[in-house]
C-alpha cells in the first residue's frame, strides 16, 4: 500500500526551503537599486535607475551585478546615465563569463541549436511552430530538445504552446556567441 511508505528528504530539503524567485517588479527592482546607493550616502539619477531597471528586466542577480559595476565606475554622487552606459558593458563581460556561459556548457549541439532559433526570433515568448519553423524542422522533432531543455532550466512555458527563456538577456548572449552558420 502506497499509504505505508515514507518518503524521506534529504537534510538539506528539510533544513532549507528553496522559493522561486523570478523578476522583480519595476517599482521593487527600482528600490533595489536606489536603497544601498543611499545607505551609503551617496544618489542615483532617476535615468540611471530607469537604465539598471530596463537592462535587467528586473532579474535580480543582474541588478545586483549592474549596481555592483555601476558603484564601481562612479567617480562621484550622483550615479549617472553615462555611468550606466559605461558599466554595460563589463556587466555584459562578467554575465557571460560567469553567469551565462556555465548554463550554455550544459546543452548538447541540437539544444545550443534550439534555443539559437529562439533567440533569432526576437523577443519571447515563442510559439513552438516559429521555432521549427526558423530550424527548418518539423514540430514533433523538437519535442525531446524542448522536453529536455525545460527539465535544465533553460526554458519554461508561460502560456500554452508558448516558450521563453527563464531568464533575461539569454537570447543576446546566445547571439553574441554561437556564430551562424550560412
Amino acid at each position: 500500500m502506497l499509504r505505508n511508505i515514507k518518503i524521506y528528504s534529504s537534510y538539506a530539503e528539510r533544513l532549507f526551503s528553496f522559493p522561486q524567485i523570478g523578476a522583480l517588479q519595476p517599482a521593487d527592482a527600482a528600490r533595489a537599486i536606489v536603497s544601498p546607493v543611499e545607505a551609503e550616502g551617496a544618489t542615483i539619477e532617476p535615468a540611471a535607475v530607469d537604465a539598471i531597471v530596463a537592462k535587467t528586466q528586473g532579474y535580480p542577480y543582474f541588478i545586483q551585478e549592474w549596481g555592483y559595476q555601476a558603484w564601481n565606475g562612479a567617480e562621484s554622487s550622483p550615479i549617472t546615465i553615462a555611468v550606466i552606459e559605461q558599466a554595460t558593458e563589463t556587466t555584459l563581460a562578467r554575465l557571460d563569463t560567469n553567469f551565462f556561459h556555465v548554463r550554455f556548457e550544459r546543452l548538447s549541439n541540437g539544444e545550443k541549436a534550439f534555443l539559437r532559433a529562439m533567440a533569432e526570433l526576437g523577443d519571447g515568448p515563442y510559439a513552438i511552430g516559429e521555432i521549427a519553423e526558423q530550424m527548418q524542422v518539423k514540430v514533433p522533432g523538437l519535442s525531446p530538445r524542448r522536453a529536455k531543455l525545460i527539465k535544465k532550466g533553460m526554458i519554461y512555458s508561460p502560456n500554452y504552446g508558448d516558450l521563453d527563456f527563464t531568464v533575461p538577456l539569454f537570447g543576446e548572449f546566445l547571439k553574441r556567441v554561437m556564430v551562424e552558420k550560412n
